[in-house]
């Protein structure tokens, strides 16, 4: 049941970020490339991700997306791929082979190469670089990678950055109070990764499945929704302060967005309230809480 219900929130986030990400790509530039790798044990997840773009044929007409599918057996989602509508302007390419040797070849081939470029990946196993840097060819790029629990963030953060993607943010999908699978999602802009954000909190909840911030050393589990409890992210604000002595609105509310699985106006409302209770001052002391506001540890 657990494993059904994070099954349905991975399903849920990647329909969601199709559904605003296609149009917006396609407002940006007459081709886009979306990249399903590891489409074998996926093949599920494939056919909702196809079926969101047959279904928006109208916002693709006039317009080239096209869909690579990367994985070694093919036959299922062959099968479910086949069966679905044909969409205007959305061409499909299955490629057989294992996805860290085929999807680089794949996406030369559909021309990825500097278009808008989404890539999908749930493996098993942390993707590696040649995997990232395939993705980060895209004008702008973006994945959702799919980690096993337990994989080390900061690790996968470094990674990439390396490939070519300088902003990312991480959630666990917790079904127990055991380590969950990891979401990672990472781009070259900042207004994606506000937007994902933004996704991430208003999915709909599912029976036993709540997020955990793994930046969060105590691991306390945050129910789905557009007002998270700001437990975790009042501990990693103190911590930040307590390690850099100072910071600025705009610094806490940038690392809110990137370091945690929080908004970047979350830390806003936070700080209201450590500033309310005296834990943090701030510089000058009255006036709005601008961006250049300093705050420190009290």
């Amino acid at each position: 049941m657990s494993a059904d219900s994070v099954a349905d929130v991975k399903r849920e986030i990647l329909v969601r970020h199709l559904e605003a990400w296609a149009p917006a790509a396609l407002h940006r530039a007459r081709r886009a490339t979306y990249a399903h790798g590891y489409a074998d044990t996926t093949a599920a997840l494939a056919e909702a991700a196809a079926r969101v773009f047959t279904e928006q044929s109208d916002l693709v007409r006039g317009r080239e997306l096209t869909m690579v599918a990367v994985g070694t057996d093919l036959t299922d989602v062959d099968a479910r791929l086949k069966a679905l509508p044909a969409g205007a302007g959305l061409t499909v390419h299955t490629v057989p082979g294992s996805t860290p040797e085929r999807l680089g070849v794949a996406l030369r081939a559909a021309g990825a190469v500097r278009v808008p470029l989404l890539g999908f990946l749930d493996a098993g196993e942390p993707p590696g670089a040649a995997v990232l840097e395939a993705l980060a060819t895209g004008k702008p790029a973006e994945a959702l990678i799919v980690l096993p629990p337990s994989t080390p963030v900061p690790a996968m953060r470094t990674a990439l950055r390396e490939a070519g993607f300088p902003l990312a943010a991480a959630v666990e999908l917790a079904a127990s109070d055991d380590p969950g699978e990891i979401l990672m999602y990472a781009t070259t802009l900042g207004k994606s990764l506000e937007a994902f954000k933004d996704l991430l909190w208003a999915v709909d909840e599912y029976a036993g499945v709540r997020y955990r911030d793994p930046g969060d050393p105590e691991r306390h589990l945050l129910d789905i929704s557009l007002t998270p409890h700001p437990g975790p992210l009042r501990r990693e604000l103190l911590a930040r302060l307590a390690e850099a002595g100072e910071a600025t609105v705009t610094e806490l509310r940038t690392y809110a967005l990137t370091e945690t699985v929080y908004r970047a106006a979350d830390a806003t409302r936070v700080l209201h309230t450590l500033l309310d209770a005296g834990a943090v001052t701030r510089r000058p002391e009255q006036g709005r809480l601008g961006g250049d506001v300093v705050i420190a540890p009290a």
